[in-house]
């Protein structure tokens, strides 16, 4: 088992930033993707930005070039930062961790990220 706390979620005027962080505890797997899903309201979660255990990411079109993905192996924590926010990118962020091997996926409660002047 694999459990996720995030934060850093609030409330951004467009064109501002915030940092997105979730930290894990249980039993890891050696291969396995940390990243980031997100839903806005009458839409279906949609994937925001993965990082693999081998440091290979992947993101989302609508993200590329405005939120970076990195993880602390260490502390056991994925950050999202996330630059140049619009209002389409408000929802509740969800952090996920991915067991590669067995195609487990374990959920953060998310975080809310509102975008609005």
């Amino acid at each position: 088992q694999v459990q996720l706390v995030e934060s850093g979620g609030g409330l951004v005027q467009p064109g501002g930033s915030l940092r997105l962080s979730c930290a894990a505890s249980g039993t890891f797997f050696s291969t396995n993707a940390m990243g980031w899903y997100r839903q806005a309201p009458g839409k279906q979660r949609e994937l925001v930005a993965l990082i693999f255990s081998t440091n290979n990411t992947n993101y989302a079109d609508s993200v590329k070039g405005r939120f970076t993905v990195s993880r602390d192996n260490a502390a056991n924590t994925v950050y999202l930062q996330m630059n140049s926010l619009k209002p389409e990118d408000t929802a509740v962020y969800y952090c996920l961790y991915r067991a590669l091997r067995t195609g487990t996926d374990y959920w953060g409660l998310g975080t809310q990220v509102t975008v609005a002047s």
